[in-house]
């Protein structure tokens, strides 16, 4: 019998049992998050819990919130999560919002809105306050918005510095944003400075939320001293806060609520001509996977207070025994003044390069995600690393010491790709590389892109990235050859 060949489309259709074999086997290559070796993108509890998480969104699966007059359903669903938000977050009645899609929605939302605000008081050159910490959504919809970004630095303890936001707020200022926490350093914006400052300019504050929405009330619950930045704050006008990260739902699921509804009025889209009827929506997805509300709202249940407060408590456990392990290694360092549950660390012995220890540490199973100005690692701490934390810690007493018995590992693999990256001068060239190469993996076919790349001249990624370098080096030694001349 002559076996078919699999493509995207099969011609006849395939069996259920094979679909889901093949649905096993692709992710054969994927993070071993289940064991914790993850430390950003996922947050897992057990295979009980994900199974319930599972049935909830299977169980409003076809369900579309496009139109709330006929998913009621959805919509009971919606009212409830953002009720329990607001009372999370300190809100007053009046507080509203909408479920979104994620963390990114959220954001592009709140400056959609206060764009559209501005707008109608006259503003025609719309610009925001984000401090240089800000995740890149918030760029991302300075883009697509086209909403001109003014960048907040950072004081000596990379924390935002708050002394130098009233320069940047003009007559075209149309927000004002901060962090709780922001990711690269986990350390919480002082959010009641920007408020009244905010107020003082009435411009809005919006907080991001989006990673602490969800932790940042229970740890406090559990009596961690943390500055206020929610609700509580007077300017804070809006609040994003992912119910997908430290809330456990399935994915697809983020918040942006609002100190009242006339916030949130500047939110919505309504055409009143179009053939097919009258058209409102409330946020940028037309059509709302009912699945994704359903469990979001079944994570909200099962937790309660009590449940998360749990969690809570775990993370914090993880992410104390991680800053004080990191700490106890001499050639480290811990970036900032993290609140948690996020944490950065990098060198400050000269001979150990950070991102030569991030390849040693993923060559030991774990994944770490690297971070620029400065040069460090990172780890979005979950409750499920509280069970390998002190592993995590060996490995990197290991991965420390390994990097200083041998130099030469900061020119190979990934580590020469991050240093060449982030250290190169000219931003536009690095950023045409990084595009260009990213859009290959989006080819017709698709294609990887390795950060492990082989380091040969002029092949793989690291060898595109030293050509790049050696290509700015050159145009810089041709301009002071010119200047030079006079020319």
């Amino acid at each position: 019998m002559k076996t078919m060949k699999k493509t995207a489309l099969s011609r006849k259709g395939r069996a259920t049992s094979d679909v889901l074999a093949d649905l096993q086997s692709y992710g054969a290559h994927d993070p071993d998050y289940k064991s914790g070796r993850l430390w950003s993108l996922v947050y897992y509890l057990d295979e009980e819990y994900t199974a319930f998480q599972a049935e909830a969104y299977q169980a409003f699966s076809s369900a579309n919130g496009l139109n709330p007059t006929a998913f009621k359903s959805l919509k009971q669903f919606e009212t409830e999560i953002i009720t329990g938000v607001s009372e999370m977050l300190h809100g007053t009645p009046e507080v509203c919002g909408v479920v979104t899609s994620g963390g990114t929605e959220s954001c592009l939302l709140a400056v959609k809105t206060y764009r559209d605000m501005a707008r109608a008081r006259g503003v025609k050159r719309p610009e925001m306050v984000l401090p240089v910490t800000a995740h890149v959504a918030w760029f991302k919809a300075s883009e697509y918005f086209d909403v001109k970004v003014r960048l907040l630095p950072l004081d000596k303890d990379l924390r935002a510095d708050v002394r130098k936001l009233p320069r940047l707020i003009n007559r075209n200022t149309v927000m004002i944003l901060g962090s709780a926490p922001e990711y690269p350093h986990g350390t919480i914006d002082p959010i009641e400075a920007f408020g009244e400052i905010a107020q003082k300019n009435r411009v809005p504050l919006h907080v991001d939320a989006c990673v602490g929405g969800f932790i940042l009330p229970f740890m406090e619950m559990n009596g961690q001293k943390l500055p206020l930045w929610d609700y509580r704050v007077p300017g804070v006008t809006s609040i994003s806060a992912d119910i997908h990260k430290y809330g456990f739902a399935s994915k697809g699921a983020s918040t942006i609520t609002y100190r009242n509804l006339d916030y949130l009025k500047h939110q919505m889209f309504v055409q009143q001509d179009w053939p097919g009827g009258v058209f409102a929506s409330p946020a940028l997805l037309g059509t709302r996977p009912g699945g994704a509300y359903a469990a979001a709202w079944a994570a909200m249940q099962y937790f309660g207070k009590t449940g998360y407060r749990d969690l809570a408590r775990r993370t914090i456990q993880a992410f104390t025994t991680m800053r004080k392990g990191v700490l106890a290694i001499p050639e480290l360092y811990v970036m900032g003044d993290p609140s948690g549950p996020l944490l950065a660390y990098g060198s400050r012995d000269p001979e150990v390069n950070i991102y030569a220890v991030g390849d040693q540490m993923d060559a030991k199973g774990w994944k770490v995600n690297r971070l620029q100005n400065p040069d460090g690692l990172h780890a979005m701490i979950t409750a499920g690393h509280l069970e390998v934390v002190d592993e995590y810690l060996k490995d990197l007493r290991d991965a420390v010491a390994t990097v200083k018995a041998d130099p030469t590992l900061a020119s190979a693999g990934s580590a020469a790709t991050y240093g060449m990256m982030s250290h190169l001068p000219m931003r536009g060239m690095v950023r045409q590389k990084v595009l260009d190469m990213f859009a290959q993996m989006y080819q017709a076919g698709g294609q990887d892109m390795d950060m492990h790349a082989t380091t040969a001249p002029g092949q793989g990624l690291v060898g595109r990235v030293q050509a790049l370098a050696e290509k700015a080096a050159h145009w810089y030694v041709e301009r002071a050859q010119r200047k030079a001349a006079g020319r």
